[in-house]
């Protein structure tokens, strides 16, 4: 609570600091409107140089360019403002308008978002994008957000979150017994599991001294992650698991939004939209480039074979099942139904 407090505080500050140094409080343009008082707070947890920072500027960007200097937004990364679950609880309170992260911290807020931590359903990241832009999935995920007092304005993707090890793949027998470092998320424990890895949840601010150390022998993360803490330097191999898509998600505060005019709700959908594609396809070519640079680095990258992948999803069959009990069979049908449709 203590730190809840600190962190809103932080925030009133800052808009504070931005009311002076914006167009004062109540002055009216040429036309007679009245022009926004300060910069929206954007929040991130995450470093400049990853692809929620790319989501997140462009759509600030985007939003300032369509409104024509009118729609003024402040991106704040790297926990500025607070943690994940800080930063969710105060954009429900309308505190902070906007948020860039993934789902997985959101799973607390709306349990049925594990939906997000289904592994081994999809092999190819075209396929995901498929799924998840299907407008009856995406109504279905709007739904659960409107429910717990948010609104999703966009989603989008860094492709595939991917193990690094010093063991080198050569079959299924490779996963047993590595302690590999999780998130503290109940489905990404269980798939490890499953496969019979050894999974230890643990912070990603331990996970170098972790790997130096010997505490943890593997970890999965996006490439544009594993490059920019240098997990190069205590890891030998990347082995292409592709277990779970790496998603982030754009949040709106349902109260911000409801407060918007109809014009500015259509910038901000329209901001949020294209960013989101510029978030996937900036991803696209970051992790080919980060693949390149990893591979001089030494590091090997292996792909799992086509009959491992096969077991790897017979194995999340249970899995499937915890899921299925949060999000209900539906929405699971709705987010897998582009596999069923190829499996025909």
């Amino acid at each position: 609570m203590k730190k809840r407090i600190i962190s809103l505080l932080l925030v009133l500050v800052t808009i504070c600091s931005l009311a002076v140094v914006t167009t004062g409080c109540g002055k009216k343009n040429a036309d007679g409107e009245v022009e926004q008082r300060y910069a929206w707070p954007l929040a991130t947890c995450s470093t400049t140089d990853t692809i929620t920072h790319v989501f997140a500027s462009n759509f600030a960007r985007l939003v300032g360019e369509y409104s024509d200097g009118a729609m003024k937004i402040q991106v704040y990364p790297q926990s500025a403002l607070g943690g994940d679950r800080e930063l969710m609880e105060s954009v429900k309170d309308g505190d902070i308008p906007f948020v860039v992260m993934s789902p997985a911290p959101q799973v607390p807020f709306m349990p049925e978002l594990c939906i997000f931590d289904s592994p081994c359903l999809y092999a190819d990241i075209e396929d995901v994008r498929l799924a998840y832009n299907n407008p009856e999935f995406m109504d279905a995920v709007r739904h659960i957000y409107d429910k717990a007092g948010y609104q999703i304005l966009g989603l989008a993707d860094q492709g595939y979150r991917v193990m690094t090890t010093n063991y080198e793949y050569n079959d299924m027998s490779f996963f047993k017994g590595q302690k590999i470092r999780t998130m503290e998320n109940a489905y990404h424990i269980a798939f490890w599991k499953a496969v019979k890895a050894n999974p230890t949840p643990m912070s990603f601010a331990e996970v170098y001294i972790g790997l130096q150390q010997g505490t943890i022998d593997a970890q999965e993360n996006a490439y544009s992650l594993i490059q920019s803490a240098r997990l190069y330097e205590q890891q030998k191999y990347i082995v292409e698991t592709n277990a779970v898509p790496d998603f982030i998600t754009l949040v709106a505060s349902a109260d911000f939004m409801a407060e918007r005019t109809e014009d500015e709700k259509a910038i901000i959908l329209k901001a949020a939209e294209e960013a989101q594609q510029i978030a996937c396809d900036t991803a696209d070519s970051q992790r080919e480039q980060c693949k390149k640079e990893l591979e001089e680095t030494g590091m090997k990258i292996q792909e799992i074979k086509p009959d491992d992948w096969t077991l790897m999803q017979e194995a999340s069959q249970s899995v499937y099942d915890k899921i299925i009990k949060v999000t209900g069979q539906d929405l699971f049908d709705l987010y897998s139904a582009v596999a069923r449709e190829k499996n025909k």
